[in-house]
């Protein structure tokens, strides 16, 4: 399949992008490509269009379902697998965040719950202590900030997101903060 011109630069800035997140580059440029074409594309059909090897591919398909952002599928009379990913960004992104967290942030907090409970641990130095216990406690709060955000409608989502940027301006008392109106936390109405 030969790319569009805007297709392709879709496709080469999510791959940086994921570079610059930590995820490999082919990785990204492989959801890309599944999520700007809109359909399921086989292995074969992604390394010829990426011109990437096929064993690239093959690891990286492995490493998207791994991490919940693509699906396999069949198509009727083909026995190839197909891939395919969600075409609803707010899915994606709570895929992302819910994956990373399990990934990433959950491991920490566990880690520094036990380090608390770690016997010797009283015997560090208080400000030390102080430090690994308010950090405990910011990462304990950012956990369920995150699961409540998840377990949101992507409306409602939307909606707090935008909001955000003027309680912000507003607990920080700037003088020019525009009241939101109410009328842009209902929903549209059809």
């Amino acid at each position: 399949m030969e790319l569009s011109t805007v297709a392709r630069k879709f496709v080469v800035h999510w791959g940086e992008m994921g570079t610059a997140w930590g995820v490999n580059r082919t990785v990204s440029q492989i959801h890309a490509l599944l999520f700007f074409h809109g359909r399921p594309l086989h292995a074969e059909e992604i390394a010829d269009t990426l011109a990437v090897a096929r064993s690239n591919v093959s690891t990286s398909l492995k490493e998207l379902l791994n991490w919940n952002l693509i699906r396999t599928t069949q198509l009727l009379g083909d026995r190839r697998d197909y891939y395919e990913t969600s075409l609803d960004v707010w899915e994606l992104f709570r895929t992302v965040v819910r994956e990373r967290k399990e990934r990433e942030f959950d491991p920490t907090v566990r880690m520094l719950r036990d380090l608390v409970k770690e016997e010797g641990f009283d015997t560090e130095a208080a400000d030390a202590q102080d430090r690994v216990r308010e950090t405990l406690r910011l990462m304990e709060s950012l956990g369920l900030w995150a699961d409540e955000m998840l377990r949101l409608s992507p409306t409602t989502l939307e909606k707090v997101l935008r909001m955000g940027a003027s309680v912000q301006k507003f607990v920080r008392g700037d003088s020019d903060v525009k009241p939101m109106d109410p009328s842009e936390l209902l929903p549209p109405t059809f």
